[in-house]
C-alpha cells in the first residue's frame, strides 16, 4: 500500500492534484478540502488511499492520516465506494461524520450528493461503531453551510487564480450556493466557479 506521497505540485484540477515525486508525476484523487491546501510548485505531502480494481489502480489523497482513515472505514459500509466517500469527506470533515453517526444526524448525510433519505438511515445504522467517537468539542450553532466561500476560494487560489478573480468567481456562484438543499456542494461549487472564469477571459 502506499501510505503518502511527498513532492512538488505539478498540477492542480478541480477534483486532482498531480504531485512529481522522484521524476515521476503522481496523480491523486483529492476533494476540494484537500486542494485548497495544495499551491503550485510547492512542496506537498498527502496520505494516500490506494483503490484497486479490474481495470485501474486510483491513488486518492488527504490532508492527514486521520481523514485517509475515515475515508476507508466509510468503505466498509454496503453500498459506499471511494467516491461517494470522498464525496462525504467533501461535505463533511471527519469528525463531522463521526458526530453525524454518534448523534444519529440524517439530515447531514442526506446533504451529500447520492446519499438519501434511505441510504442516510442504512449508513447510520452500519457505521454507528465503526468510525468512533468525535475527537473535538462539538460546534453548538454551527450550520452545517459554514465555511464553504472559504473552501471554494482557497481552492480557487489554489488552483494559480488571483484574489480578485476568485471573489468575483466566489460572488458569481453564491446564488447557487444559497438555492441549493442542505449544505452547498463545494466540489460542484468549484465546477460552477470555474466555468464562469473560463468564459470571463
Amino acid at each position: 500500500m502506499i501510505a503518502f506521497v511527498s513532492g512538488t505540485v505539478a498540477a492542480l484540477a478541480p477534483d486532482a492534484a498531480v504531485l512529481e515525486v522522484g521524476g515521476v508525476g503522481m496523480a491523486v484523487q483529492c476533494s476540494p478540502n484537500t486542494l485548497s491546501t495544495l499551491r503550485l510548485g510547492r512542496p506537498a505531502k498527502l496520505a494516500t488511499s490506494l483503490v484497486v480494481r479490474e481495470d485501474s489502480l486510483t491513488l486518492y489523497g488527504f490532508v492527514d492520516d486521520d481523514e485517509r482513515q475515515v475515508f476507508e472505514l466509510l468503505q466498509t459500509a454496503s453500498g459506499v465506494g471511494p467516491r461517494l466517500a470522498q464525496a462525504m469527506l467533501a461535505v463533511h470533515a471527519p469528525d463531522a461524520l463521526r458526530r453525524a453517526v454518534a448523534t444519529g444526524d440524517e439530515k447531514a448525510l442526506v446533504a451529500v450528493p447520492g446519499i438519501g433519505k434511505k441510504g442516510a438511515q442504512k449508513l447510520l445504522l452500519e457505521l454507528k461503531d465503526r468510525l468512533g467517537e468525535p475527537l473535538g468539542a462539538p460546534v453548538v450553532g454551527a450550520p452545517v453551510t459554514s465555511g464553504w466561500r472559504d473552501q471554494l476560494h482557497a481552492a480557487l487560489i489554489g488552483l494559480g487564480y488571483a484574489t480578485r478573480e476568485a471573489d468575483e468567481a466566489v460572488a458569481a456562484v453564491t446564488p447557487q450556493a444559497e438555492a441549493a438543499d442542505g449544505a452547498p456542494q463545494v466540489g460542484h461549487l468549484l465546477k460552477a466557479a470555474l466555468q464562469t472564469l473560463n468564459r470571463a477571459r
